[in-house]
């Protein structure tokens, strides 16, 4: 298991792993028509962060303390990603008479010019679309399988870090 957290892979792998939830968000989004609320939204920033820490450590293939600052970089959207994927998850857990009212939806908030952080204050005051669940794999949501995804990518992430390298 050592060998495999060694050199590039891990950042390879970590990168593809983005990618695939980033396909797959946008597979659901425009092909089974499922509207991402703000909270996806945000979750896919989250992702973004994670491939693009991930990516420019696989190309340049970080060693000894390089590794852990990798593994740093990708920390703020590692936590970003779990605490949106907690909120949403808080929201969907909620009884129907106890969840917030619908605010704007993203693309409302951006054609009339909100800003990032309005955006993000809105999503995270509550949205009662972001209370609904549209999709589950084994009886858990989008939500629950994005923040299973954060802790897994950052372990591995952290796992790879901590490996001492060989000479290979």
């Amino acid at each position: 298991m050592e060998r495999v957290l060694t050199g590039r892979l891990p950042y390879f792998v970590v990168t593809v792993a983005c990618a695939a939830m980033l396909g797959y968000a946008y597979y659901a989004e425009w092909v089974l028509g499922l509207e991402p609320c703000p909270l996806c939204m945000l979750q896919r920033l989250a992702f973004i962060g994670i491939a693009v820490v991930a990516l420019l450590a696989a190309i340049i293939g970080p060693k000894a303390w390089g590794r852990w600052l990798a593994a740093v970089a990708m920390l703020p959207a590692s936590i970003w990603g779990m605490v949106t994927a907690g909120r949403h998850i808080w929201l969907q857990s909620l009884p129907a008479d106890q969840v917030p009212d619908c605010g704007p939806g993203l693309y409302f908030m951006q054609t009339y010019g909100f800003t990032w952080l309005e955006i993000v204050r809105e999503a995270f005051t509550g949205s009662g679309e972001c209370a609904e669940v549209d999709w589950s794999l084994f009886g858990l949501s989008m939500p629950v399988w994005t923040l299973i995804a954060y802790v897994g990518l950052t372990v591995v992430m952290l796992a790879a870090a901590k490996t001492k390298q060989g000479k290979s």
